[in-house]
């Protein structure tokens, strides 16, 4: 199980790097354009000093066609590091943009997916990810935890090695139903994990723990005092 951060926001990436088993991070043009007017590849650089190279860095193409879209992939790669997953969505032009980045061993993310045969495609194709948006769907009235399930079930049969990198979440809830529908991997904004710790009954519940203690040991008493 792995979990991504989607956001650009470098002090995000600090904070939650720290906090969380952080599997790597996500961006897509809409995201890098809530951080402003940014020197782009020296802050994606800058992602990728906080995470390590032992963490996975998304980074989406924004060309529409074929050659745009190669052009931006091999920029990317050469302008932040050659371990980037290049983020492609999957239409006509990003299925043949994902299956030659892969002749030449290119990590690939399929971006972009609200239907089950997009999935296969990329599944064919080679992809490294597939992220179907699980919101999205729901949206437009697809039920992304069936659609999650037999994407699942067309990794095991094909035995491919492509992750189900499930995106576009509004709660807990969504991310929860996409891991247990078969997603390996979830990337999310920081508002969604902030979310999973807000209940009060957890709040209660470390609040008590210390009273307990206290009661026994003394206010302010700690472990390694004693």
């Amino acid at each position: 199980m792995e979990f991504l951060l989607d956001t650009a926001n470098l002090e995000e990436i600090k904070q939650y790097e720290a906090i969380i088993p952080l599997a790597g991070v996500t961006s897509n043009p809409s995201i890098v354009k809530k951080e402003g007017k940014i020197q782009f590849f020296d802050h994606m650089k800058s992602i990728r000093n906080i995470i390590g190279r032992d963490k996975s860095l998304h980074v989406q193409v924004v060309a529409n066609d074929y050659e745009g879209m190669m052009k931006d992939a091999e920029t990317i790669l050469a302008k932040i590091d050659p371990e980037v997953f290049i983020k492609v969505p999957v239409n006509q032009e990003g299925i043949k943009v994902i299956k030659a980045l892969k002749q030449k061993n290119v990590n690939t993310t399929a971006t972009a997916i609200y239907t089950k045969f997009q999935a296969y495609l990329a599944i064919a194709a080679g992809a490294d990810y597939i992220a179907p948006y699980f919101n999205r769907m729901e949206n437009l009235n697809i039920d992304p935890r069936s659609a999650i399930e037999e994407m699942a079930k067309e990794i095991t049969r094909t035995e491919s090695k492509t992750k189900i990198l499930a995106a576009s979440f509004k709660n807990v809830g969504q991310v929860n139903a996409a891991l247990e529908a078969g997603a390996q991997a979830a990337t999310m904004g920081v508002d969604i994990i902030q979310q999973a710790f807000v209940m009060p009954s957890i709040e209660k519940a470390v609040v008590d723990f210390t009273t307990d203690w206290e009661a026994i040991f003394g206010v302010d008493s700690k472990i390694f005092n004693l």
